[in-house]
């Protein structure tokens, strides 16, 4: 994933298919379980319907108000001497995007994380799997219920290898990834990410309580999540903190042909704008700034001109990502990398109606961060003809394929070619720097168009999370005019599927090995496994050499042709 990308263009499925809160895996109980945890006892609730235990609401940091806003995150500094309730979803981390509509309970103190564990497995040591939401970095949470842990711990316990449940929420927007001087000098930059690995930490410390083994940790997200993970392999030059052992990417990976730049402006203008221009600090007068003025500048019109993004600042981030992996800077633990056969409609500006009109996008500053040389563009163009195939290989949409009005009769090029930037191109440099280094790496495509999805869009990013999380019924979907439930009266192959990918997760999560049947990639030109709920066997092993002349453009040009990896 660009996170740049997702920044601007807001993820067309993980921010326009938004879920209410019509879930509450609360109301059926019988018992209060409890764990004892480093800061005290913890007492959750018993789901007789699914036979686990919730942990929800946990703190992992201290929270981050006042002289902690725009600071790294804290650990607990208090413990409780009576058991603490655990009982209800703490408030997502402030965020501005329809993942949040259905969730008004929004705070800046929001450092809180869940655990889901089967009931029955309390005294034993079980795997991990630790969860990261997308959301483009500006939006989405933990409570977001199409990634409650429910089905899929479920499903574990089903095919008998049984995990534990987390997912963690991270500071959004402004407030995990303000930007500039001020904020690099003093150490303060990507707390988002920073949130998220002591997130982890505090598993390492903790899950040993709730029958988990500190040991097995894998580490899975999707869109700016799958980024988020890809960003905990290259942490701070690829050191290994033995925070995990696995990493799953969904739409994300550790190469960005987006920008790790910032606009060293952005702060001093929102400094400014909110009262702060003439402070010798900042950052300290932004902190002691009332909560409610600084979201509602943040929400403002001027407030979303401004970028707030991960940046290279030495420390977190230390340099190019692309850089690193080649020099095998990052952390050797095995991978699921997989991408969805026509992300670049999420992506793709439209409309696209002309050639030329495609070639001043790509020869403009846009929404990805980059501007290509007139001689680039050029190449692009020849690499991406106006037949060229819509998706993936094999394409959703005949040769013939002709695109409607709102797309644009160039869109087709232009989707192929800006899913590719922003997914596909780094998902295969990804797998072929895992293979080169020795280090197993199990590579996908998803080709399977979810109920509600026009065809015209195809299997579009996002669009594999519900059959990822077993998620059958449509839990946290259904938003009314936003979002359907994706397997509502599909074929049986589509339920099939969602139990086929999820247990494939469980098993990379329990064993490192997907499943027999998927290969390990090998070499430069290796073998996704494509998930395809229409097809014999709900899939295939292919070859991952189509579109082989743009991805190999893009994945040729280094750092400094493109100058933003």
């Amino acid at each position: 994933m660009a996170f740049s990308t997702l920044i601007s263009l807001a993820l067309w499925a993980s921010t326009a298919l938004a879920a209410p809160h019509n879930y509450n895996p609360t109301t059926n109980h019988s018992s209060s379980p409890t764990v004892h945890i480093r800061n005290g006892t913890l007492e959750g609730i018993h789901s007789l319907e699914y036979n686990q235990d919730f942990f929800l609401g946990i703190p992992f940091a201290q929270p981050p108000l006042g002289p902690l806003r725009f600071r790294v995150p804290q650990s607990l500094n208090t413990s409780w001497s009576t058991p603490r309730s655990a009982k209800e979803y703490a408030a997502a981390c402030i965020g501005y995007g329809s993942d949040d509509w259905p969730y008004p309970s929004l705070s800046e103190d929001c450092l809180y994380l869940n655990v889901i564990r089967p009931s029955g497995y309390e005294h034993q040591k079980l795997p991990v799997a630790f969860w990261i939401h997308g959301g483009g970095l500006t939006e989405g949470s933990a409570i977001d219920q199409r990634y409650n842990m429910s089905f899929m711990v479920q499903r574990s316990v089903e095919i008998g290898k049984p995990i534990v449940g987390v997912s963690v929420n991270y500071r959004l927007s402004m407030w995990g990834f303000v930007t500039g001087e001020e904020v690099v000098e003093s150490g303060n930059a990507n707390l988002g990410f920073r949130d998220q690995r002591l997130g982890m930490h505090w598993v390492q410390e903790n899950v040993e309580a709730f029958g988990g083994d500190p040991e097995k940790v894998t580490i899975f997200g999707e869109s700016a999540g799958g980024l988020s993970v890809g960003m905990h392999l290259t942490a701070y030059g690829g050191r290994d903190d033995s925070l995990f052992r696995g990493a799953i990417m969904q739409s994300g990976n550790p190469i960005n042909y987006g920008t790790f730049r910032y606009d060293t402006n952005n702060l001093l203008n929102a400094s400014s704008q909110l009262g702060c221009g003439n402070s010798t600090s900042k950052l300290d007068c932004l902190r002691a700034i009332p909560f409610a003025t600084l979201n509602g500048w943040i929400n403002s019109t001027a407030g979303q001109t401004l970028r707030w993004n991960p940046i290279i600042d030495n420390d977190f981030i230390q340099g190019k990502t692309s850089v690193q992996l080649e020099k095998g800077e990052f952390v050797h633990v095995p991978i699921i990398s997989g991408a969805n056969s026509d992300e670049g409609t999420a992506f793709g500006p439209k409309p696209m109606n002309t050639s030329a009109q495609f070639y001043s996008v790509l020869t403009s500053i846009n929404s990805f961060g980059i501007a290509f040389t007139p001689t680039q563009a050029s190449a692009i163009l020849a690499a991406y003809p106006p037949n060229i195939t819509y998706g993936a290989v094999p394409t959703n949409q005949p040769l013939s394929y002709i695109p409607d009005a709102a797309s644009g009769a160039a869109s087709r090029r232009s989707d192929a070619f800006f899913g590719d930037l922003t997914m596909i191109a780094p998902r295969r440099k990804t797998c072929q720097t895992w293979a080169a280094k020795g280090v197993p790496a199990y590579c996908y495509r998803f080709n399977t168009i979810p109920h509600g999805i026009p065809a015209a869009v195809g299997a579009t990013h996002f669009q594999e999370v519900a059959f990822v999380f077993n998620n059958q019924l449509g839990v946290g979907y259904g938003y009314p005019g936003v979002s359907q439930k994706p397997l509502e009266g599909m074929p049986e192959g589509y339920f099939e599927l969602a139990e086929t990918m999820s247990e494939a997760w469980v098993r990379f999560v329990s064993e490192g090995s997907p499943g027999g049947y998927w290969p390990a990639y090998e070499g430069d030109v290796g073998q996704n496994w494509v998930f395809d709920a229409n097809v014999t066997g709900l899939g295939y092993a292919e070859k991952d050499d189509w579109r082989s002349e743009g991805i190999e453009l893009l994945n040729s040009w280094n750092e400094d042709v493109l100058g933003r990896k």
